[in-house]
């Protein structure tokens, strides 16, 4: 049966930006998306398929504390996820390579209101550092 302490909340997830942690980011989503290849072989009755080239998007949403983003332009950089519970079978950290940033937001504020700052990026290759395996 599930030990529900073991279930990961995302409250101690950190994302550093070339080494450096993002406090103000509190929402980070990345995957990769694979084309697969439909072939039609002979006598086969079946489509098959086979893998063709992979694609890495996310999105990252905080609070706008610096202007950061904007000075940085569209350089690419990396980004290290840490997805970490104290009551958790361990931390899963992945590293997203050659990070570059769809667009830049220069303005988006209310009076009176927190300024969100939500930007998407594709990137380029990942690594899984650290898994989380149940003991």
């Amino acid at each position: 049966m599930l030990d529900a302490s073991r279930v990961i909340l995302g409250t101690h997830g950190q994302l550093h930006i070339d080494g450096t942690w993002q406090t103000n980011i509190n929402k980070l989503e990345a995957s990769v998306e694979i084309e697969k290849r439909e072939l039609n072989l002979v006598g086969n009755d079946w489509k098959v398929h086979k893998n063709g080239a992979k694609k890495g998007t996310g999105t990252m949403t905080g609070y706008k504390v610096t202007s950061d983003m904007i000075t940085r332009g569209f350089t690419k950089f990396q980004i290290i996820s840490k997805l970490d519970d104290p009551e958790s079978y361990g931390h899963e950290s992945v590293l997203l390579k050659g990070c570059m940033v769809d667009r830049i937001q220069l303005a988006n504020w209310t009076a009176g209101e927190e300024v969100p700052e939500e930007t998407g990026f594709t990137f380029e290759g990942f690594e899984l550092l650290n898994p989380i395996v149940a003991n």
